[in-house]
């Protein structure tokens, strides 16, 4: 089968940062369903990984997580699916990734595809969803009041892949007022299109910006990016006792600052269910299938901005690059090999 991935970590700008590979076909055994790719999105991850983890002396690491596709077979111990059913998932952080004709995965953390949606539409959604309702629903609690404080949510960074589905899942599940970050006209016009009540710069201080706009002080922040430069202005603007999530990898976090407000710290990786086979981890599969539901009665939407044609590697480099760049929005999809 087809797949794309790399040997050694190296900069994107590399002849070899990512190659097209030949593979045997996997076999689903277990609760494994094997899936056949049809369309893929790239995520922050995807560029992480390539750059920091070296595969096995001798071996290829394949990257990739979100996909959409068709269950060509199913595992023994693997309910809920049956060959032919279309389905989208999120992957596993710790097993061979979706960039490649025919991909195993663990039938928990998988959900029936969007039947209003292609397979790129879908594709775009599964981490970026995961990522989001888990830091909303069972990070940040949103729909548990913060006593005294605005009922608003700040989402910092609101048009990359995870703010633009957190900005939807926040005005169409909960009573929050919506304050997203966007710097560019581009970006700002994306994140009020995706449900935003007030959009603010990011470039600029942040307090300042949530003060004027006299709805109080937030009792919940969600900061997707750049959150050590922000760090300081979330303090600022957060009301005491309000939560705090976070998803990205600042160097350091001194949550020492956070003491004097009795701020809770939040962190939340999607992979935590997969990668400790937590009791639990059949609530991502659980969770996509809600997510299809709302999709097909119209509550929200695919965050889909670009296409960037066939699976292949050049076209992969091509994406990476982009994401690479903090320039993105919404997500970047690929479809067919």
């Amino acid at each position: 089968m087809r797949a794309i991935g790399y040997r050694h970590p190296q900069p994107i700008t590399a002849d070899d940062a990512l190659i097209d590979l030949d593979l045997p076909e996997p076999v689903a055994g277990g609760r494994d369903l094997l899936v056949e790719v049809k369309a893929v999105s790239v995520n922050p991850v995807d560029t992480k990984v390539r750059r920091n983890a070296q595969p096995e002396a001798g071996g290829v690491r394949i990257l990739g997580w979100d996909a959409a596709g068709i269950v060509k077979a199913v595992g023994p111990e693997a309910k809920g699916f049956k060959p032919g059913d279309e389905v989208f998932y999120a992957g596993a952080l710790d097993r061979s990734g979706s960039n490649a004709e025919l991909h195993l995965i663990d039938s928990r953390i998988v959900g029936h595809k969007p039947k209003s949606l292609s397979f790129g539409e879908a594709a775009a959604l599964p981490l970026t969803s995961v990522t989001a309702w888990e830091a909303l629903f069972d990070r940040l609690k949103v729909k548990d009041a913060v006593p005294g404080a605005a009922n608003a949510i700040l989402i910092v960074g609101g048009a990359g892949g995870v703010g633009s589905i957190a900005v939807q899942l926040a005005r169409h599940l909960t009573d929050l007022t919506v304050i997203a970050t966007a710097s560019r006209p581009e970006t700002q016009a994306w994140v009020k299109e995706h449900g935003a009540h007030h959009v603010i710069d990011h470039t600029r201080p942040l307090a300042a910006q949530v003060a004027a706009l006299g709805i109080g002080a937030p009792g919940f922040v969600f900061s997707t990016t750049h959150t050590d430069t922000h760090l300081p202005g979330i303090i600022e603007l957060i009301a005491p006792q309000g939560r705090f999530g976070l998803i990205d990898d600042p160097k350091v976090l001194d949550a020492m600052p956070l003491k004097r407000k009795s701020i809770s710290l939040h962190w939340e990786l999607m992979f935590t269910r997969s990668l400790y086979q937590t009791a639990d981890m059949e609530a991502q599969g659980e969770l996509l299938n809600e997510v299809s539901r709302l999709v097909d009665a119209g509550k929200i939407r695919t965050t889909l901005s670009e296409s960037f044609g066939a699976i292949n590697a050049a076209n992969l480099k091509r994406a990476h690059a982009l994401i690479e760049s903090n320039r993105a929005k919404g997500k970047i999809v690929l479809e067919g090999f």
